[in-house]
């Protein structure tokens, strides 16, 4: 038998279906404890949860891993591809809950050996992912609320933009919770900014002198807003700023403490310029699903959005970028292709001679996502750390001894 699961937020709509496409049973539950219990229970009256595989359009979420601890292969199936599969049903492409929850079902008994299972994470995996993406969330947050004091700054105190050359660095941050206004730098001097440069560990390069030229010679900003108004906006958006840079702080010794409980760290700590931290908890919770559920490497590159789509009909012939793909494991893999390239000379190599032949800068780090991913894929499923000695191609470059 198969299970169609159509999701909403506050119901969910389900069929089960017959080998030959026949309804055995449709019912409908809410979207609470009660009701999750009860769908798990009237649809073990048809079977064991390992043989009553559910189709539903969702890779993740409460209900997926209730189903998915019950023991059900559960297989997502892309919102768009079962919208475009809608004609087989009916040229109206009518929809309702009930009948989507059919409708998935029988997708599934005609394109089940296409479909793909999920594969549930272990524990020490599903804890680093939750902290790598509660982090990246933050670093956006950061950036848009640097970006919001920057254009406050920019209309009502250009000076203290240009002073510094980061907005969120600890020196810029002082300094505006210091001077928060045009009239409360206005008899700021050389020596009393050198002073305030000592006092909070400036540790730059440039003089007092130099800082105060660049404060005096930005544009005069007009038709200001009144000093206390424009103190309390710019000092409430410092201490914003300040919060998420201390809260990203602190899940980077959460990620790294995680990383030291996960066995697959050691595998790939050793990769050029992979970091520390964060980057290498990229790749573990991002990339190792994918290496774990795929069928081999071509198949985790297509996942990953390492490699490309090609197109081809008659005379017509494309090879375009895959959108389908996992963006945390792209920019995870991107991000360590782009770096290695520096620490690496096989890599540097590779990159350099796919830039001579005139290609775009993300095209060559997708070429070097893909040949760095056949690497992690000999390291993770041999159970080898990474080593240059053992990588045949980084070789050929090491420096006689």
């Amino acid at each position: 038998m198969l299970i169609g699961w159509d999701w909403a937020s506050q119901s969910h709509d389900i069929t089960v279906l017959g080998d030959q496409g026949e309804v055995v049973e449709r019912f409908a539950v809410n979207h609470d404890e009660a009701g999750v219990e009860r769908a798990l229970a009237r649809m073990r009256r048809h079977g064991e949860p390992r043989n009553l595989p559910i189709a539903i359009e969702r890779p993740n979420g409460v209900v997926v891993e209730r189903l998915l601890a019950a023991g059900h292969p559960v297989v997502p199936i892309h919102p768009n591809a079962f919208n475009a599969a809608r004609s087989r049903w009916g040229a109206a492409r009518a929809k309702s809950d009930p009948g989507d929850s059919y409708r998935l079902a029988d997708y599934l008994r005609t394109d089940g050996h296409r479909l793909r299972r999920l594969q549930p994470l272990d524990q020490q995996t599903r804890q680093l992912q939750g902290l790598v993406r509660m982090r990246d969330d933050h670093v956006e947050a950061r950036v848009a609320a640097v970006n919001q004091l920057h254009a406050l700054l920019d209309t009502s105190w250009p000076g203290a933009v240009t002073i510094f050359a980061s907005l969120d660095s600890d020196i810029a941050l002082n300094f505006l919770d210091r001077y928060s206004t045009p009239d409360s730098a206005q008899h700021l001097g050389e020596a009393r900014l050198a002073a305030f440069l000592k006092r909070n560990s400036y540790c730059g390069r440039r003089p007092a002198s130099e800082l105060l030229r660049r404060l005096r010679g930005a544009p005069i900003a007009c038709n200001l807003l009144e000093p206390e108004v424009l103190t309390d906006l710019v000092r409430n958006q410092v201490r914003v700023v300040r919060t998420l840079r201390e809260t990203i702080a602190e899940m980077d010794h959460a990620i790294a403490a995680a990383l030291l409980e996960h066995p697959k760290a050691k595998l790939l700590s050793a990769l050029p310029r992979i970091g520390d931290c964060v980057n290498l908890a990229q790749l573990i919770s991002e990339l190792g699903p994918i290496l774990d559920g795929s069928l081999d490497v071509d198949h985790a590159a297509a996942q990953c959005g390492a490699s490309p789509v090609t197109k081809s009909s008659g005379l017509n012939h494309g090879v375009h970028f895959r959108w389908a793909a996992n963006n945390h494991a792209r920019k995870a893999l991107g991000i360590f292709a782009d770096n290695s390239r520096h620490s690496s000379r096989w890599a540097a190599c590779l990159y350099a001679r796919h830039a001579a032949l005139q290609k775009r800068h993300p095209h060559v780090i997708r070429i070097l996502m893909r040949a760095w991913l056949r690497v992690i894929w000999a390291c993770w499923h041999t159970n080898t750390a990474y080593s240059p000695k053992l990588h045949g191609a980084e070789s050929h470059f090491a420096p006689a001894s």
